[in-house]
Order: structure tokens, then C-alpha cells, then sequence
């Protein structure tokens, strides 16, 4: 049997894989970004077949960096972009359209027609979200309303919807499984989270014919093998969770009141509260999550759409930077931001606000701003929104966080890892394993596959790199968040209305 563990974490901007070994060292990695298409302002796509030619050239390649052969390995495991909804064809495997990503804003009308006819308590209380264009319930239901023909073809069971932990499994397995874990399926508010099924009534609201759906498995589970011809061998796939709930996994936050930050191209903050649901408040949504054993335990989330993407946005839209490293050099290099203010609402505002129509601004600009300034802005402007929901997480709980347990890309920026800690008041804890998604992933299908014992063995594993604590006095900190909140109610849609 191998001994190593290859993790597959797919996100929204690039697929990296990584390879661990039963020791838990990473002894091989590689990493490809692939492009993202807007058709339309707010609209987001990708190509689901470029997604998979990635993912799997970066497979090979991890394996290499590895030194080792399809027979070492173990188990896959696999996290991803949530939400983003891909509908294919399940004898052909071909995709019917692109890839609607989770940041695309095109069923924003549907949200507000379910909401005008007084829906959204039902899908709060049984899915744990929100009534927003960035869960898959509605993707899926324009491209069945856009597509003709295409819900019939659904009905009669020629069309797979999925998520993109499902369209890899069954590129994987050339179209053998169709299945999905309950992280994931808590994303598409179709999945009733307290019957861990899907819910017939809010299907048939949305008009998705149940043939389409993929079977939800357990995150920690031998799910089936993977096709020799692609893979070399036949791999258990034995790990699955959506991006965020595989890093609070990679965290080993397997406690009611653990919670941690991922800083991706989004900002995902979360909060296990254990085997019973709580009740989310001021924007935060419930979802399930993975205690220590890879079973569904519940987690309350906050989410940020812009975090790391801003930074992209900063080389590949304005050209102030060539590369991200830039970034902390740029921002140390002004004593602040000069009063400017960047608030990255490009694809709206998540929590705590879930703003659909709210869109980005830099303010605060004069004569004397420089592009050191509006890069130190971008980074506070992820730090600031962080804040906004460790404030209601803090008021949701009537618990102070003690601490923030932090990994993403972003995370290598030790500016914005001291502003954080700045701004929030609180020490920040990065992760040696800034690819806690990953990580998460490996440890999901290493204790399926007898590599790792749950629990302690994990927790064991996670080590920290840096703390940041914060060096700011409490005056300092309400005078530039009230600027924030200034910022903030400039660009929200109700604001202009």
C-alpha cells in the first residue's frame, strides 16, 4: 500500500495539488492558474474542462515534484471553489455551458423573486442560507430556465449537476460515480442540513428535477477508484469537502468554538459550533462542516467575495503591480494610507451586509495619493472586512475572540497579518501550512485510508509559523475602522436607492 496522500485543492483562481506524506510533510507541490471569463459585468465563468486539463497536468507534475509513482499513493483527497455549478452531460461528460462561479451575480433577479414571494425563511431555515446569487440552487435554475430543452433532458436523467468536487470525480472516474459530500451539498440550498438530505420541497421551487443531483457521501469515506488510464493506477478517492470546511479541518478546529480564516480569493471565516445547529444572526449563514472523524458537525460562516482577487485585480486590471510578493513592500513604504479607503465590492457585499447590488470604490483619493497608498488600501480593505464579521460572529455568540487562526495565500503578507491583528485587537495565528484547504483534504482521506488515526494525531499535525499581535492602541483602531464604515455605506445599493 502507498504511503503517501495526494490532495487535489481546486479554487477559484488556479488548482494546486500537493502531496503528504504519512509523517504529514508536503514533499511535493504544484500550482497552475487557468482564465477566468466575464461575459457581462457581475458575471463570472469558467471553462469546466480547463478546469479538469489543469487539475490533471498539475496531478503529474505534483507526483514528480514528489518523486513518486501512482502505486505510492494512498488516497486522493479533494476540496474546491464551493457553489460553482457545472452541468454536464453524463454519458459524453461534456459540459452543456461553462462553469457558473460562485461570485456570479447573474440570478440575482431569481433571489429577489423567491424573496418577493416570501420564500427566504423557508431556505434559511432549511438549508442555513441566505437568498443570494452565490449559492448553486439558483445557477443551476437559470442555466435549466436559459438552456432550451435543457430541463427535460434533467428530468429524463441525460444531465449531472454538480459542484466542482463532482465534476472531478467523474472526470476521475470517466463518469462511473456522481457524487458530492455533505459540505458541498450544505452550499447549494437545495440540501436540507438538520434531515442531511435533499429537500424535495425546495426543489421543486426551483424547478431541478432530482435526477440531476449527485449522491451525497460522507467527507471521510472511500468514495470509489479512480480510472487507471488517468491516473496511472487506481486511486481511492477517499476525501472530499468544500474549500473552506476542509481548512477548518486542516486547522484541526474539530471543537465547538475553534474557528479560523482563510484568505483566498475570498475571505471565509469559520466557526464550529458542534453536532447541533445554533441560529445564525446578522448575515451569518450555518453550513455543515466535519468534526474530528470526517462526520457532519454544523459551523457557523461568514463570507468576504473579494479578498486575495483584489490583489489580482491591483496587477491584472490596473497594473500597479506585477506580482503580489510587491504588495507588502509597497504598503510599508507610506506610513499610512493617506486616508484612502478601498472597499473591493466587485461582485457585491457578503456577509454581514449580503449586498448583491453593491458595488467597488476607492475613496478618499487627492493630488497627493500614490500607488503605495492605494496598494496599503486594497490590504487594509481585506483586513477591514474581516473585521465586520468577526463582529458579528462576536455578537452572535456573546463570545471575544481570543484568538484568529489564519492560512490562505494572502497569509504570506506579513503587513496584512499585523494590520489584522491591528484592527481586530487580537493575536493571529498563521498556519505553517498556509494551504490549510489542502491539508484538510489529505488528512480527510489519510484517516479513511488508515494513514492517520482521528482527532489528536491531526491536531498534532498543525503547527504554527508566526503569531501577530497587535500593536495599536484602542483610539487608533475606532478611528480608521469608523472610516471603513464610512466607505461601507458609500458604496451599499441601499445608500443610492
Amino acid at each position: 500500500m502507498g504511503t503517501h496522500v495526494m490532495s487535489i485543492d481546486q479554487g477559484t483562481t488556479g488548482t494546486r495539488v500537493i502531496v503528504v506524506n504519512d509523517e504529514g510533510a508536503v514533499e511535493g507541490m504544484a500550482y497552475s492558474e487557468f482564465p477566468q471569463i466575464y461575459p457581462r459585468p457581475g458575471w463570472v465563468e469558467h471553462d469546466p474542462e480547463v478546469i479538469w486539463e489543469t487539475t490533471h497536468t498539475v496531478m503529474k507534475k505534483a507526483m514528480l515534484a514528489a518523486s513518486v509513482q501512482p502505486k505510492d499513493i494512498r488516497a486522493i483527497g479533494i476540496t474546491n471553489q464551493r457553489e460553482t455549478t457545472v452541468l454536464w452531460d453524463r454519458r459524453t461528460l461534456e459540459p452543456v455551458h461553462n462553469a457558473v462561479v460562485w461570485q456570479c451575480r447573474r440570478s440575482a433577479d431569481i433571489c429577489e423573486d423567491l424573496k418577493a414571494k416570501g420564500l427566504a425563511p423557508l431556505f434559511r431555515k432549511k438549508t442555513g442560507l441566505v437568498l443570494d446569487a452565490y449559492f448553486s440552487g439558483t445557477k443551476v435554475k437559470w442555466l435549466l430556465d436559459t438552456i432550451h430543452g435543457l430541463r427535460d433532458r434533467a428530468s429524463s436523467g441525460e444531465i449531472a449537476f454538480g459542484t466542482i468536487d463532482s465534476w472531478l470525480v467523474a472526470k476521475l472516474t470517466r463518469g462511473r460515480i456522481h457524487a458530492t459530500d455533505h459540505t458541498n451539498a450544505s452550499r447549494t440550498l437545495m440540501y436540507n442540513i438538520h434531515e442531511k438530505r435533499w429537500d424535495e420541497e425546495l426543489l421543486d421551487i426551483l424547478g431541478v428535477p432530482v435526477a440531476m443531483l449527485p449522491q451525497v457521501v460522507s467527507s471521510c469515506g472511500i468514495v470509489g477508484e479512480t480510472d487507471s488510464q488517468i491516473t496511472g493506477a487506481p486511486i481511492p478517492i477517499a476525501g472530499m469537502a468544500g474549500d473552506q470546511q476542509a481548512a477548518l479541518f486542516g486547522q484541526a478546529c474539530f471543537h465547538p468554538g475553534e474557528a479560523k480564516n482563510t484568505y483566498g480569493t475570498g475571505c471565509f471565516l469559520l466557526l464550529n459550533t458542534g453536532p447541533d445547529p445554533v441560529e445564525p444572526g446578522e448575515g451569518l449563514i450555518l453550513t455543515l462542516a466535519c468534526d474530528d472523524a470526517g462526520a457532519p458537525c454544523y459551523a457557523l460562516e461568514g463570507s468576504v467575495f473579494i479578498a486575495g482577487a483584489v490583489i489580482q485585480w491591483l496587477r491584472d486590471g490596473l497594473g500597479l503591480i506585477k506580482d503580489a510578493s510587491e504588495t507588502q513592500a509597497l504598503a510599508e513604504a507610506v506610513p499610512d494610507s493617506h486616508g484612502v479607503y478601498m472597499v473591493p465590492a466587485f461582485a457585491g457585499l457578503g456577509a454581514p451586509y449580503w449586498d448583491m447590488y453593491a458595488r467597488g470604490a476607492i475613496m478618499g483619493i487627492t493630488r497627493s495619493t500614490t500607488r503605495a497608498h492605494i496598494v496599503r488600501a486594497a490590504l487594509e480593505g481585506i483586513a477591514y472586512q474581516v473585521k465586520d464579521l468577526i463582529g458579528a460572529f462576536e455578537r452572535c455568540t456573546n463570545k471575544t475572540f481570543a484568538e484568529l487562526k489564519v492560512d490562505g495565500g494572502a497569509c504570506r503578507n506579513d503587513f496584512l497579518m499585523q494590520f489584522q491583528a491591528d484592527i481586530l485587537g487580537c493575536p493571529v495565528d498563521r498556519s505553517v501550512h498556509l494551504e490549510s484547504t489542502g491539508m484538510g483534504a489529505a488528512y480527510l482521506a489519510g484517516i479513511a485510508t488508515g494513514v492517520w488515526k482521528p482527532g489528536d494525531p491531526i491536531r498534532e499535525l498543525r503547527r504554527s509559523d508566526m503569531v501577530f499581535v497587535p500593536m495599536i492602541d484602542t483610539e487608533a483602531r475606532k478611528r480608521l475602522y469608523d472610516g471603513w464604515q464610512d466607505a461601507v455605506s458609500r458604496v451599499r445599493s441601499g445608500a443610492r436607492s
